[in-house]
């Protein structure tokens, strides 16, 4: 290091201009009298005691009386000291700042605004893997392919995994990941072929958004607030995965069957319980009107929506209003003390954001199927009415 770099150096560390030059030339003099250093550096003959003295109350010099006044530099060790402590705390400053800029502190915050793609899916990763209940993402195969291991931590913690994949137009299904690298990773994969902004949902609450790559701003929104996430299902559900083709699916064919989407519970079960066959299901969610915890079971005896009720497959703008499941029988599981639902034969379960229903179900799982003959349905081949009804929906 050059000794002006040094002297700046020494300036950065908290020394003044005098005192940097006086301590430089100290140094390649070793010991010398007050008016050697004066000459041998730019500190004026009139300010060099005062900047002496304050190095030496600093411990980087000492003076003694040898005929005249001499001064001398004292061993470095806690200059050196005193200059590391400096350094770490710069770096220290350096990385927190980078923190801040690329990733504030959105423990406090509903809403945030970030400038850097990465801190978004940094983010989608990290609230991924502590997934419990439901995960719905959209991403290139290459982000998939660096998603995997969070995903598959949200999977084997049991929380239904649902990824919309996209690509360009051109590209068709070879360019997706192999499918062995979906077991044990996902519970349903569908393959849109457009461009597409970077989403994850998190069990209802938290949300990462990002515009695609090819965006001229490069921001996101980290999201964590149940209403809002909302607004960013409807549109994962309508724009990135109703309209899309399935290429993997690992639900199960026959009960438990699970579900977190109750509109697609409706949809999958309005047919079955209209030819009068008895659905057993499991409720897992909210009491509405305490906010408690609530488990339930029992049958379900009717599913209504603010749609006209059609024969058909049912049209997701049909199911866009008002859904509720009626199930009677109820046996309940658990709930929190206080809950009026324990003393009821039958109550009523809403979505997302259920407020008139008895119960805001976070998962529907079917746990029986049986037909009014008494059998059971057979799953096997192409006449389960069932797979019939999911292929229709795909």
């Amino acid at each position: 290091m050059e000794t002006a770099d040094l002297r700046r150096a020494l300036e950065e560390a908290g020394l003044s201009q005098y005192q940097a030059d006086a301590y430089t030339a100290l140094l390649r003099l070793g010991s010398a009298s007050v008016t050697e250093v004066s000459t041998a550096c730019d500190v004026p003959t009139a300010r060099i005691y005062d900047v002496l003295r304050d190095l030496e109350d600093r411990g980087y010099v000492e003076t003694y009386d040898q005929e005249s006044l001499q001064v001398r530099a004292c061993n470095p060790e806690g200059v050196l000291e005193d200059l590391r402590r400096r350094a770490s705390r710069l770096e220290d400053a350096a990385a927190e700042i980078q923190n801040r800029w690329e990733e504030p502190d959105i423990e406090d915050h509903r809403v945030s605004i970030v400038k850097r793609f990465q801190t978004v899916f940094d983010r989608a990763a990290h609230v991924i893997s502590e997934a419990e209940n439901e995960v719905q993402v959209a991403v290139t195969p290459e982000g998939y392919r660096e998603l995997e291991p969070a995903l598959e931590s949200a999977h084997q913690s049991g929380a239904l995994v649902k990824v919309s994949i996209h690509t360009g137009r051109e590209e068709d299904i070879s360019a997706l990941p192999d499918e062995d690298r979906f077991e044990g990773a996902v519970t349903e994969i569908r393959h849109r072929r457009l461009p597409t902004p970077f989403l994850a949902l998190v069990d209802r609450t938290r949300t990462c958004f990002s515009p695609h790559r090819a965006s001229l701003n490069e921001y996101g929104v980290l999201v964590d607030d149940h209403t809002l996430s909302y607004v960013f299902h409807w549109y994962f559900r309508t724009c990135l995965w109703e309209v899309w083709p399935v290429v993997y699916d690992d639900r199960n064919a026959e009960p438990p069957l699970s579900y977190t989407d109750i509109r697609r519970f409706v949809r999958e079960m309005q047919p079955l319980v209209d030819d009068g066959t008895t659905v057993t299901a499991r409720v897992d969610g909210y009491d509405t009107e305490t906010g408690g915890a609530v488990t339930v079971e029992g049958i379900v005896c009717d599913l209504t929506y603010v749609g006209e009720a059609n024969d058909g497959d049912i049209p997701l703008t049909q199911l866009a209003g008002q859904v509720t499941v009626h199930i009677e029988n109820v046996d309940v599981v658990d709930t929190t003390p206080g809950s009026q639902i324990r003393n009821r034969n039958s109550v009523t379960v809403g979505g997302w954001g259920a407020v008139i229903e008895d119960i805001e179900a976070r998962r529907l799982t079917v746990t029986g199927i049986e037909h009014v003959d008494g059998s059971k349905p057979d799953r096997s081949g192409e006449e389960s009415q069932l797979v019939d009804l999911e292929r229709t929906t795909r």
